[in-house]
Formats: structure tokens, sequence, C-alpha cells
């Protein structure tokens, strides 16, 4: 019954109020979080991606009428996905770039000697004190992206500054890491 009237608003071009819209939001949920979860490959991406969903359409509907409420449900929730997808290719393509090969294939290899170990932790305490000269801002990218996991798009609007931003911030600290590395190396 409550689809067939939010159906009805829905049709008739009406604004539709917070209360219809999470009707709507409970009656599609799981087609919307199959849906993304298709798209993303994750089921908890897609579960954040679904109440991030929630949120935005949400604000929409406290800042303007909107006429066609399950449509804008489904590309907000598209848009949201693929965001996410783009971020995370450039993220993965950042990671990768930034670090030279023999430095990657250094950090792969599962079983070491304890020369190499000793190596690697005082590489480690020195990408450490270099990581602290890092301005307030930057270390909370890092700790955001690299500890905490967040994507870019999620520093960017934690922190207030463009994803640009955060892609620039991060490849110039993952440069200082790999300048830290191959310092170390030549000694």
């Amino acid at each position: 019954m409550i689809s067939i009237i939010i159906c009805c608003f829905y049709w008739s071009g009406i604004p539709v109020s917070q209360s219809c819209f999470n009707d709507l939001f409970l009656s599609q949920r799981t087609i919307l979080l199959r849906t993304l979860q298709r798209m993303v490959g994750n089921a908890c991406t897609a579960e954040d991606l679904l109440h991030d969903t929630y949120l935005r359409v949400t604000r929409a509907l406290a800042e303007r009428s909107i006429e066609h409420l399950a449509p804008f449900l489904y590309q907000t929730a598209r848009n949201l996905a693929l965001d996410h997808l783009r971020a995370q290719r450039i993220q993965a393509r950042t990671l990768i770039e930034n670090v030279p090969p023999d430095i990657l294939r250094t950090v792969v290899q599962s079983h070491s000697s304890a020369e190499e170990v000793i190596h690697a932790t005082r590489l480690l305490e020195r990408i450490d004190v270099s990581l602290t000269d890092l301005s307030s801002r930057q270390q909370k990218i890092f700790a955001l992206n690299r500890l905490h996991g967040c994507s870019y798009p999620q520093i960017a609007a934690q922190l207030g500054v463009s994803i640009s931003t955060v892609q620039k911030e991060l490849k110039l600290i993952m440069a200082i890491c790999a300048g830290v590395a191959s310092r170390h190396d030549l000694n």
C-alpha cells in the first residue's frame, strides 16, 4: 500500500516529503543494495554507499523539492558508486606509480633474513621521522588513507578540501617515503 502511495506521488509530480522518501527508501533498500554490491563488488562498501545515498537524498530534500524521487534515488546511488570506483582506480594507480618497482618487490617478499628485518625496521624508523615533519593536514590525510582505509572523497569531505588536494598531498607523501627509502638503500 505504501509503495502505491509513493508511486502516486512520484508520477503525479507532487514534491515528496521526508516520510514518503523514508518509505520509498525502505521499499527499495534491498534492490539498491544488490545493485551497489554488483557495482563495487563488496558488501560492506555497498552498505556504506547505501547509507551515503540516504543521507545525500535527505539533504537534497531539505534543500529543494524533488518531483521524481525514485529516479533521483537510484541516480544518486549510482553516482556514489561510480565516484567510489573512480577513487579506487586513482588510489591504486597513485600507489603503484609512486613507488619504485624494487621497493614494491621487497615489500611483498614473505621470507626475510634477520638482516633484511633489521634493514626494514631502520627504514620504517626513518620514514616515521620523515612523516612527523609533515604538516598537520598531511599527517591526517596519510593516517586516514593508509591507516583507516578512507577513500579520497571521504578524506576530502572530512577535511573540507578537494579530492585533487588529497591526491596531490598523498603523492607528495609517497614521494617523501620513496626518497627516504632510496637514501636508506644508499647507506
